[in-house]
């Protein structure tokens, strides 16, 4: 199985913690686990003592790599992986494209998997025709981040609900390139996995949109223009240094190592500043809703997800793995033997249940579960650009929310009987 590039280290991270319960020490030489561009698991780990004959591996790609190859691979039927790491822009189109495999049908036979616990904003944008045909290993939203120390200092209430002009005049009163501090840290980097995730927001918030009903292109709308000036002056006069070089790992990097006063991203950017080895800012964070101008809400919706090509080879095989991963157990195994910030973020209703898990995220899990839930595909408000009622396409809204976070890749490449 691939993982997103961004996220692997600290995934395999994870992973290897959790085998060390059940491999002996000699057999856990990092060499085999996290490389760079790739995360190996032994034959032996976790999963595949529990599951003996099945032998799983993963291999890390590009964003762009990845989805290139694995949408190659999905809509030829080459069979070359069983288990995909996709999003909820794909999995409706190639659903109905009859490259994905029905997985509400599995886990409806799956004792205690509960798909219905899935948050419903995701869940739905997973689906084609009721149906599930990929499940969330975590889910997220966007919201504003801020050093609450620095604003407190600075006697400023940070309302829940703040507007872009708000952001833009703290923005202005907090930077300091003498002090090497930025007011703010915004993806400047090309891509519709990068700037445009942050970026096309704004432009939903100021009332723009990239197509009318019609299909004709809105891009040149005063609301378009107002909203993309409006982006690039603030990065450019209160931003980070080399904003056009800048994703989510470098904004999270700039903002964990306390240079930079406020980041606007993400939901998931918890996992990376409220890690005490990664942040230098933990609990020093504030965290509120996506900045406004019109409209409310405007927070994008985004998740990766396991789905099993129409073409795998090994199905049932694949099932058990994806489902292994994405139950409420799997949730408990993360919380109670990695800790509760480790667990994956806005997947599950119960999760935010959970005692423990209610004390470790009081600070960022309702407002993450809160921005997850509005932004709902079913309604006129979250269809971000308006996509016409006309579409053919029932996942374009999808796709126009934009990814979430840099440096997407994942491709589960084979579940294998040894």
């Amino acid at each position: 199985m691939a993982l997103p590039r961004r996220r692997s280290a600290s995934w395999c991270r994870d992973v290897r913690a959790l085998v060390r319960s059940v491999v002996p020490a000699n057999e856990q030489s990092p060499s085999r686990w996290c490389r760079t561009r790739r995360c190996r698991t032994p034959s032996n780990w976790r999963f595949e003592a529990e599951n003996p004959g099945i032998d799983l591996k993963f291999v890390s790609l590009s964003e762009n790599q990845a989805r290139a190859k694995i949408t190659a691979s999905t809509a030829t039927g080459g069979g070359e992986f069983d288990v995909v790491m996709i999003s909820n822009y794909e999995t409706p189109q190639w659903a109905a494209n009859g490259w994905l495999t029905n997985l509400s049908e599995y886990a409806d036979k799956t004792p205690g998997y509960d798909e219905d616990d899935f948050i419903p904003s995701i869940k739905t944008s997973l689906s084609y025709e009721d149906s599930m045909y990929a499940v969330l290993f975590y889910g997220e939203s966007s919201f504003l981040m801020y050093r609450k120390d620095l604003f407190d200092q600075a006697g400023i209430t940070v309302p829940e609900d703040p507007t872009w002009q708000e952001v833009a005049g703290w923005a202005a009163q907090f930077d300091n390139p003498d002090a090497k501090m930025a007011g703010i840290c915004l993806r400047g980097k090309p891509g519709w996995g990068e700037v445009l995730a942050p970026l096309n927001t704004v432009i939903n918030t100021f009332g723009g949109r990239w197509y009318d009903e019609n299909w004709n292109a809105q891009l040149t709308s005063p609301q378009v223009e107002d909203a993309v000036q409006f982006y690039v002056d603030t990065v450019k006069e209160h931003g980070q240094p080399g904003p056009a070089t800048s994703g989510f790992g470098e904004c999270a990097t700039q903002f964990a190592q306390g240079n930079t006063a406020m980041w606007y991203d993400a939901t998931s950017a918890v996992s990376v500043l409220e890690d005490p080895a990664s942040s230098k800012v933990v609990g020093n964070i504030g965290y509120a809703k996506a900045p406004k101008v019109e409209k409310s809400d405007p927070g994008w919706l985004y998740t990766w997800a396991l789905g099993i090509p129409e073409s795998a080879q090994n199905k049932d095989d694949a099932w058990k793995f994806i489902s292994w991963m994405t139950n409420k157990d799997y949730i408990q195994k993360v919380g109670t033997e990695l800790g509760w910030s480790r667990v994956p973020p806005g997947s599950r209703l119960s999760t935010y249940e959970i005692p423990e898990y209610q004390e470790a995220a009081q600070a960022f899990g309702p407002i993450t579960l809160e921005s997850i839930n509005n932004a709902n595909p079913k309604t006129r408000q979250c269809n971000r650009f308006r996509t016409p009622a006309s579409s053919s396409s029932p996942s374009l809204s999808f796709r126009t929310w934009a990814p979430a976070s840099a440096s997407r890749s994942v491709l589960p490449s084979r579940v294998r009987r040894a």
